[in-house]
């Protein structure tokens, strides 16, 4: 302790950010630079020829790949589309089944009943499906597999 104290300087020196700094991410800096000046001056590397010269010379292998565009799905139904669910699918399908309900329960008849609006349709690893959220009821929007819902003509819909 003795030793300590009797050094001037502090225990815990202020140290600079460079030396706080892991010692890879010091040296990876120091290293490019000397890699490119290894490269002698007088020396350049010649310039790659651009994508489009290339195949104007008639080298097909070089020719640069076109890009491929996506196309939009095709979807069963658009946004804002008034439906129901079919109860026998619903009831028979792993949705129904994921949930837990007791058998009978009452509490989704409205999702048969009344009128539901697609907010979105996306096409998932599974199928596709759509978001649907039910006019007047206070409850959260839910996705629902496109293949259990039956499409309305007319937006006035009148209630089974």
């Amino acid at each position: 302790m003795e030793v300590l104290a009797a050094t001037p300087r502090a225990l815990f020196a202020r140290a600079s950010p460079a030396a706080l700094m892991p010692t890879a991410i010091r040296c990876a800096a120091p290293v490019r630079a000397s890699a490119a000046a290894a490269e002698p001056a007088g020396e350049e590397k010649p310039a790659a020829a651009p994508p489009k010269a290339a195949a104007a010379a008639g080298d097909g292998a070089a020719a640069a790949p076109k890009k491929v565009l996506k196309k939009k799905p095709v979807y069963s139904m658009k946004k804002g589309q008034i439906v129901r669910v079919d109860k026998e699918k619903y009831l028979n399908s792993i949705n129904y089944l994921s949930v837990g309900h007791p058998p009978f329960y009452k509490g989704l008849d409205y999702i048969y009943q009344d009128r539901g609006e697609v907010l979105d349709i996306r096409v998932f690893e599974t199928g596709e499906y759509a978001l649907i959220a039910w006019v007047g009821i206070p409850t959260p929007p839910a996705w629902l597999p496109t293949y259990m819902l039956i499409k309305s003509d007319k937006l006035d819909y009148e209630r089974i």
